[in-house]
């Protein structure tokens, strides 16, 4: 039974910087990567990953815009399991800089050398349409 609501959820999400995003392949195989969310974790729906264009997650998204995104957190100091979440959706590429700065943040510095001006970076943005999650004894689905 579903006992959390998509604010909950957020607030859960807020610890989490790293996650997996699934794609499909062009044989309909599922590829994983990690990504990082940008610290955008005040969750409504959307995450927003930088990456370069020229990557085959991009190809990927291109021909299907179908991906997941995975979560986890590590258990706490009490050894309540983490939280899982796995989120379904769409990806869109956007080439737009004002959505660069709106989703920029320093730590981003690290894959990205140039900021917003690096050749051939683009932000993906996934919506996604459900997100599943398991939280200890607590398991359910949000629409969104």
């Amino acid at each position: 039974m579903t006992t959390m609501m998509l604010q909950d959820l957020s607030k859960k999400m807020r610890k989490i910087d790293f996650c997996m995003l699934s794609t499909l392949g062009p044989t309909g195989a599922i590829a994983s990567r990690p990504m990082s969310n940008n610290g955008d974790v005040d969750y409504d729906g959307d995450t927003w990953l930088f990456s370069y264009r020229d990557t085959r997650k991009v190809a990927e998204i291109s021909a299907d815009p179908r991906v997941t995104l995975t979560f986890s957190a590590p258990p706490s100091l009490l050894g309540k399991p983490g939280i899982f979440i796995a989120l379904q959706g769409s990806a869109t590429l956007i080439d737009d800089k004002g959505e660069f700065v709106a989703h920029w943040i320093s730590d981003l510095d690290r894959w990205f050398a140039q900021g917003i001006d690096t050749p051939g970076l683009v932000l993906i943005k996934v919506h996604a349409d459900i997100a599943h999650y398991w939280d200890g004894e607590d398991n359910g689905s949000i629409p969104i």
